[in-house]
């Protein structure tokens, strides 16, 4: 039985699944909210127990968060992870931490055809590297290196290097953060879920548009950003349109960005809630025109793959596979990361 979790600040999914001919079959799965348990512990204590104390073969966890010497401080939880104690929790040796986005690389293998959305279908199909960027509650950036046959996830803090300006609009809107943000302005201050409010606010302020009326009145519990898509795909409002097109168009540069460091030749896949939510300003030139606007390496770039993934359950995914082919790895019975 292969135990895999998917750890965030809002939730923490954790699935059972069993192995059959090489491939996994669900055997069960649960999501529990994450501020409700003091530790990862408590959680998978229950977890253990809502599933009768499975017999469990192997196990890995994508976390929100560095994994450092096989621990974890979670970025948005007082959570620590650590190793060597889920070893002992779950009675196997077989326990591996990843970085969600790590998880979430992994998983992208595993994907059909069916789940993705192609941004640039014209590209060539190409071997070679993959970048993986995926905004949701935060910014999350990691890579799937080649080494020629295989491909190893490799997990980063990317989200958090500093913002850089495209146009003169993006130079008054890293001010303006400055002023918002005055100990860093990164780019997950912007491409995340809270990033959205942010440049409406900042679009706001700068009276590019008036509010729209649905923007009005809205209690602490709702959710602005969710309101503000709304608002920009349903309703037209111009404000909440040059949001999108805003976070749409660094989201671009930001992926671009990331496509260099990484040399993804082997194509980029975005993850996250986000862009499904928005997918239709995902779909215009506004993305790919960002993407590709590196001056000398503007054609590489054209030539690059660039894939949405509309599965929520990515990083779970990876996790499990990740636990399955470590598992395999060790029995003799699989090349690790062979998928191609």
């Amino acid at each position: 039985m292969i135990l895999a979790g998917d750890i965030g600040g809002t939730k923490t999914i954790l699935a059972l699944f069993e192995i059959h001919e090489n491939t996994l079959k669900l055997h069960s799965k649960q999501q529990f909210a994450s501020k409700d348990y003091d530790s990862f512990n408590d959680v998978l204590l229950e977890f253990i127990r809502l599933n009768t104390n499975p017999a469990i073969d192997a196990a890995c966890f994508g976390i929100a968060g560095p994994i450092i010497d096989e621990k974890c401080h979670t970025t948005n939880l007082p959570w620590e992870i650590a190793t060597t104690e889920l070893r002992t929790l779950l009675n196997t040796s077989h326990v591996r931490l990843l970085n969600d986005l790590e998880a979430t690389a992994y998983g992208m293998l595993y994907l059909n055809e069916d789940e993705f959305v192609d941004l640039n279908p014209d590209a060539p199909v190409s071997h070679g590297n993959r970048a993986v960027i995926a905004a949701g509650t935060g910014l999350g950036e990691a890579m799937l290196f080649f080494d020629g046959t295989s491909y190893h996830p490799s997990g980063s803090e990317g989200g958090h290097c500093d913002f850089a300006p495209l146009t003169s609009q993006q130079d008054s809107l890293l001010q303006w953060l400055r002023q918002r943000f005055s100990d860093h302005v990164s780019y997950e201050r912007i491409l995340s879920g809270p990033g959205i409010a942010t440049l409406y606010d900042f679009l706001l302020e700068s009276n590019f548009a008036p509010p729209p009326h649905q923007m009005t009145n809205l209690s602490e519990t709702d959710d602005r950003s969710a309101r503000i898509s709304q608002c920009a795909l349903e309703n037209h409002d111009p404000l909440c349109i040059e949001t999108l097109r805003l976070f749409t168009e660094i989201y671009g540069a930001e992926a671009g960005n990331l496509a260099l460091k990484s040399m993804s030749l082997g194509g980029v896949y975005i993850g996250g809630g986000i862009a499904p939510k928005i997918l239709p300003f995902i779909q215009t030139d506004i993305f790919m025109n960002a993407f590709t606007a590196k001056g000398r390496f503007e054609p590489m770039l054209r030539k690059m793959r660039v894939k949405v993934s509309l599965n929520p359950e990515t990083a779970l995914l990876g996790a499990a596979y990740f636990a399955q082919d470590q598992l395999s790895v060790r029995r003799g019975t699989l090349s690790l990361y062979a998928r191609p």
